[in-house]
């Protein structure tokens, strides 16, 4: 019975298996621990290349042959670098880690990205380029035109043609301005609009160099086809003289939808008397 006790199935001693059982888990735990500088490279530790300025393909050929990974963490949008060029790698170029590390990378986006466009009319010039160059867009030619608020944003061209503020537009595009020149110094007499229909007066007003003020069509339905019946500033003052306007300053009309009856020119010198009959 006591042998029994002191002996399990293989006929040795307790004690001795407990110790082959020892002995086999420390062997076990021994070639772990060996085999886990194999399995994790510990020890193998090479340079980070540096990818930063290069292509995409080019940066994945040199890390793949060092032995790393990567992953594109972010993209944004510069003009001035190649579409998919690396912007920033984690971790940096030259900086010592083990092999088959994951490199983090910043590239440049092929396709550039679209913003709203501002409003930049009433800007002047200066916080205009200010405007344009945070967003991202270019700021092209400038062109004056006479107006009263010299230095100011008139109108915003994509292409010559004007673009109107919220439209869609992509990240690099060049944005051209028109800006005040002030009121001009050669002063003109004031060309008779009334009679005119609003699109005739309209073009004259352009091509003058004035600006379109108000324009009051009260009951008009199609201003393009309404007649002017009044204006200011008048053709002429009280006394007759002609009233004089230089280019950048503003003209404001009146429609209606009849012709005005021509008025009967009071200022003009009135026709001599005949003379009398001889008795």
């Amino acid at each position: 019975m006591k042998q029994f006790i002191h002996r399990n199935i293989t006929g040795r001693p307790l004690w001795v298996n407990i110790l082959w059982a020892l002995a086999l888990v420390l062997l076990l735990l021994l070639i772990f621990v060996l085999s886990l500088n194999g399995l994790t490279r510990h020890g193998v530790a090479r340079s980070v290349p540096s990818v930063t300025g290069k292509t995409l393909a080019e940066a994945e050929k040199l890390l793949e042959s060092g032995g790393f990974d990567y992953i594109i963490q972010d993209s944004v949008y510069y003009d001035s670098l190649a579409p998919s060029a690396v912007i920033k790698q984690i971790p940096e170029a030259d900086a010592v880690v083990k092999v088959n590390r994951t490199v983090y990378l910043t590239v440049n986006r092929v396709i550039p990205p679209d913003v709203d466009m501002p409003n930049l009319r009433g800007y002047n010039l200066r916080n205009a380029e200010m405007l344009l160059r945070n967003l991202g867009l270019k700021m092209g030619d400038t062109t004056s035109r006479p107006d009263f608020a010299k230095g100011t944003v008139l109108d915003q061209l994509v292409e010559g043609a004007a673009i109107a503020p919220g439209t869609k537009i992509r990240v690099g595009t060049t944005i051209d301005l028109v800006v005040g020149s002030g009121v001009g110094l050669d002063a003109r007499e004031v060309p008779e609009f009334v009679g005119m229909t609003y699109e005739q007066a309209r073009a004259v007003i352009e091509s003058e160099g004035y600006i379109l003020g108000s324009v009051v069509a009260a009951g008009v339905r199609d201003s393009l086809a309404a007649y002017v019946i009044r204006q200011s500033p008048d053709v002429r003052d009280s006394k007759g003289r002609r009233f004089r306007i230089r280019p950048g300053q503003m003209v404001d009309l009146w429609l209606d939808v009849n012709p005005p009856a021509r008025p009967v020119d009071t200022t003009a010198a009135p026709a001599p008397a005949p003379p009398p009959a001889q008795q």
